[in-house]
């Protein structure tokens, strides 16, 4: 299996770059805001953009494809997981990344915005780790 994981990783540089820009920024700035929400909306579409490669990747060890489409997020986490794509331990920590993306998707306040935050910059190292992982062991199909 060839799997692009170009735009994965322009995701997740992409988010790193303005989580930067963030935390450069002074708090009672409009700038401050943009950037906070830029950050949330990047964090969303990196989760995303992880389980739908995660979904490719899987259909590589499955007989059946449809199966894996039927799989909810959290099974496709435990099913990578099985395949060493990533660590039972960071299993566990995609979880809560999914956890807090749904509830950005109904709270749109600051506490909400403050809490996915706290977890960026784990979640950062695990979303490298997780394009790493996926472009060495199932290729990368040219552009």
């Amino acid at each position: 299996m060839n799997l692009n994981t170009d735009n994965y990783a322009r995701c997740i540089t992409t988010l790193e770059i303005t989580l930067k820009r963030l935390n450069a920024t002074e708090p009672e700035e409009i700038d401050f805001e943009i950037f906070r929400n830029a950050v949330v909306k990047g964090f969303e579409l990196t989760l995303e953009s992880a389980g739908k490669l995660l979904r490719k990747a899987l259909k590589a060890f499955s007989g059946r494809p449809r199966d894996v489409d039927a799989l909810t997020y959290k099974d496709v986490l435990r099913h990578a997981a099985k395949h060493d794509l990533i660590t039972p331990d960071a299993v566990e920590r995609w979880f809560t990344y999914r956890d807090n993306r749904n509830d950005t998707a109904h709270d749109y306040g600051v506490g909400f915005a403050e809490e996915t935050l706290k977890l960026l910059p784990k979640f950062i190292d695990d979303a490298r780790a997780l394009e790493a992982v996926l472009r060495e062991r199932l290729g990368r199909a040219e552009s």
